[in-house]
């Protein structure tokens, strides 16, 4: 009945957050037809991940998009959150928390993206 789940954050940086995260390393997968578009899908390792705009929402949709706050996260797991972590940096994210361990023998590292997404950065420790 369902299939290839996906997450679409709302944004109002469209551009500056794809650029991001074509940068981290996920591609261009979709897009709206629209010039500019409203809409774009990324993928990484089989995972969809789309960007849609806040304007777009409310008038072609008639939804009332949150688009401020700690409202999502995106979690990119990794072989080393250290590197990862300033990878992300960087590229542009804003640091949060610097990696440190949590439960379950995990390290983790958090970020937000242009457009204030929180990332999570994960690693088995063991």
């Amino acid at each position: 009945m369902f299939r290839t789940p996906q997450l679409v954050l709302f944004t109002t940086h469209l551009e500056a957050t794809v650029a991001f995260y074509t940068a981290v390393g996920f591609r261009k997968v979709g897009r709206s037809a629209e010039s500019p578009p409203t809409r774009v899908d990324l993928e990484l390792d089989g995972y969809r991940l789309g960007f849609a705009t806040a304007m777009s929402a409310r008038e072609d949709h008639w939804l009332e998009p949150v688009t401020s706050g700690q409202r999502a996260v995106v979690v990119l797991w990794t072989d080393d959150v250290a590197a990862g972590f300033e990878r992300l940096v960087e590229l542009g994210a804003e640091p949060v928390h610097e990696p440190r361990p949590w439960t379950d023998g995990l390290l983790i590292a958090w970020a937000t993206d242009p457009d204030g997404h929180l990332i999570q950065v994960v690693q088995r420790a063991n």
